[in-house]
């Protein structure tokens, strides 16, 4: 399948549709960690598939391009970093936090290999 937008990069819906379950689970967190933990996981989780459509934007220039998915690849360690925080804090089941743990290395996975395969003709 030929990829024409953003959307069409399985990186980016699967970045995506994460982002929505850490705000999922974000609003599940105690009141008074509403402007702290959870702030900090959903900004992390939705600076992801913000990167990619922000690189893709700029995607005739490939080391723009590839400078976005780097930014993208660290914000998704920065989230495994706040749910493991979630997990100590008790906000956060382990069950949950490997599942999304797990998603969130695939994401990386995933926009590792499209960094090493894109080239300046996309």
């Amino acid at each position: 399948m030929a990829i024409r937008t953003y959307r069409d990069l399985e990186g980016f819906q699967e970045a995506y549709a994460a982002a929505l379950d850490i705000s999922k689970l974000a609003k599940t967190f105690p009141g008074f960690e509403q402007f702290e933990l959870a702030r900090q996981i959903r900004r992390a989780a939705r600076s992801v598939p913000a990167n990619i459509v922000e690189g893709w934007a700029k995607r005739n220039s490939t080391p723009e391009f590839k400078r976005y998915l780097q930014v993208a690849i660290g914000s998704c360690d920065e989230v495994k970093l706040w749910l493991e925080m979630s997990k100590d804090e008790g906000y956060a089941s382990e069950e949950t936090v490997n599942k999304l743990t797990d998603r969130f290395n695939r994401i990386g996975a995933m926009l590792a290999g499209l960094w090493k395969r894109w080239s300046s003709n996309g």
